[in-house]
């Protein structure tokens, strides 16, 4: 089981495993605060590779609120297809990108209540610009995250709401910006959530392997 007596030593092994895989899309974002934002929200429900493309095809056209605005929504859609949700997802591109430019002078604000007062915006997506973006402590807590989290045994949660106050009270401070980014890739790679590869895993004798039921 993964506890705060060898929750560094988990850490350690994680930064040395994910350096064989590549960087999450979002990740390559974290110098604009914008484009990190609108890549998090192209990213829900949907695979890296395919974000990854449509954020390219979208920043191509726009990448500032004030550029994004001038775009009709039936273009936005055709430049993010396929992600899960596109037409739901232009619609809130164009809002949030207008919500910027009345309410913050067309800058993403710094602060996580304020970037949950825009709509479309959840806390998943808060953190990890804040994180991410302007390298504050924040805990992004998406599927990966709450699974493996779980999973170790480190928490006992049922929602990632829920997951995300328990690491604020148990984890950590200095692991709270990284930790996402370590477990995003790990989840994708080798914890994944139906047979695990248990036998490559370097944090295998720590797991406490909940709810697994098949492992490779």
């Amino acid at each position: 089981m993964v506890t705060n007596q060898n929750i560094a030593k988990v850490i350690q092994a994680l930064r040395r495993a994910v350096k064989r895989w590549p960087e999450p899309v979002v990740g390559h974002y974290k110098q604009d605060p914008y484009a990190t934002l609108i890549s998090c929200l192209l990213s829900l429900r949907t695979k890296d590779e395919t974000t990854k493309g449509a954020s390219e095809r979208l920043f191509r056209l726009a990448d500032t609120p004030q550029s994004m605005v001038r775009l009709a929504a039936p273009v936005i859609e055709r430049a993010i297809f396929p992600v899960g949700f596109y037409k739901t997802k232009a619609k809130t591109v164009l809002s949030i990108s207008q919500a910027l430019l009345d309410r913050f002078n067309g800058k993403v604000p710094d602060d996580l209540e304020a970037l949950l007062t825009l709509k479309g915006v959840g806390r998943k997506t808060a953190n990890l610009v804040i994180t991410l973006a302007f390298q504050q402590d924040g805990i992004c807590v998406d599927t990966h995250v709450h699974r493996i989290s779980n999973r170790w045994g480190y928490v006992k949660t049922k929602t990632p709401e829920e997951t995300e106050m328990a690491l604020r009270k148990k984890l950590p401070r200095r692991y709270w910006q990284t930790y996402n980014d370590l477990l995003v890739s790990f989840g994708q790679h080798l914890c994944h959530p139906t047979s695990p590869w248990c036998s490559r895993c370097p944090l295998a004798s720590a797991c406490a392997k909940r709810g697994v039921v098949h492992s490779r």
